[in-house]
């Protein structure tokens, strides 16, 4: 097959790319900003090229391209919109207007709910993002639907849709709150927020390419799917992990939450890495059901555990150091 990525160069696209390549003789292209070389790609265009591309003689899109959620709050909520629903719009519409088959379009649980309070998110989830980012992908996914809905027995067109909503996704390479944490574990700082006792989902690059092959052998009926491994962990549990990996000893300190909640408020003010944004990321519950998507691949369990595919990343993060 001829697959085309977008935003083939970031931290998802760079890892799907060199496991496709390992793994299939699918011929990879890459829609991104900018071209980069080496890769793996045989064809490379920017976003100034979609009128250059044989769209006919493309098999399958993974569209990754968007823009991801600022936990600093800094970004302007209307380029979530011009880029999460804009760049999707543009890339389904080629997709519905060509021969090609499949089109996976990375969304977000966030999507469907920015919380998830002592109970397990499903796709039934009624959607209710409250962020810009989360009201930007779910409004993208209301226009394939959309568009879908229009055309008479699309099941029988032959072509395949997904709307893949994955949790954190981790992985070499990849930044965020899971680097943050690693950074307090290596540098031997004690973690202070203990005294939150939370579950949290999350989703292994390894499982998450695993998926994608699935997905574009055609293994799924067209639909709305959540992505995350098989077991949630506690921020106690992952900073556990992290020091066990590296060989620390983990430094876990129980600090009243109302204190942390007084502490982050001034944090915010001063703009400090510490905000309400990240404590949320850091210390919610936010449990993300995959048993849809095993069920639509016929499966039982994901290849990876959650805790071998941490340990992986870590280790790639120790890596840079070593």
């Amino acid at each position: 097959m001829k697959i085309l990525i977008t935003g083939a160069f970031g931290f998802v696209g760079t890892n799907i790319s060199y496991y496709l390549k390992k793994h299939s003789n699918h011929t990879l292209e890459a829609l991104d900003l900018t071209p980069q070389k080496p890769s793996v790609y045989s064809a490379q265009y920017t976003w100034q090229d979609l009128d250059v591309i044989d769209w006919n003689q493309i098999d399958s899109i993974i569209h990754l391209a968007g823009k991801a959620h600022d936990t600093r709050n800094t970004t302007d909520p209307q380029s979530y919109f011009n880029i999460n629903y804009g760049l999707t719009k543009l890339i389904f519409d080629r997709f519905l207007q060509s021969r090609t088959k499949t089109f996976i379009f990375f969304s977000s649980v966030k999507a469907a709910a920015d919380t998830v309070q002592n109970k397990i998110l499903l796709e039934s989830h009624p959607a209710n993002p409250k962020t810009p980012y989360g009201q930007s992908k779910h409004l993208a996914e209301e226009y394939i639907l959309s568009e879908m809905a229009k055309i008479t027995n699309f099941q029988g067109t032959g072509k395949r849709v997904y709307l893949l909503r994955p949790c954190m996704i981790h992985g070499p390479g990849n930044k965020g709150n899971l680097n943050l944490l690693f950074n307090i574990v290596r540098k031997g700082l004690p973690y202070p927020l203990g005294a939150f006792d939370n579950q949290r989902s999350f989703t292994s690059i390894d499982n998450l390419c695993f998926v994608l092959k699935q997905l574009i052998n055609g293994k799924a009926e067209s639909g709305i799917y959540q992505m995350s491994d098989d077991e949630p962990l506690s921020s106690n549990e992952l900073i556990t992990l992290i020091s066990e990996t590296l060989g620390h000893n983990k430094n876990i300190w129980h600090i009243n939450p109302s204190f942390i909640y007084s502490l982050v408020r001034v944090c915010d003010l001063l703009h400090l890495p510490l905000n309400s944004e990240r404590l949320k990321k850091l210390t919610e519950n936010y449990v993300v059901s995959n048993a849809k998507l095993k069920q639509a691949l016929g499966i039982v369990r994901m290849p990876v555990s959650a805790k071998d595919g941490l340990r992986k990343t870590i280790q790639a993060f120790d890596a840079k150091f070593l």
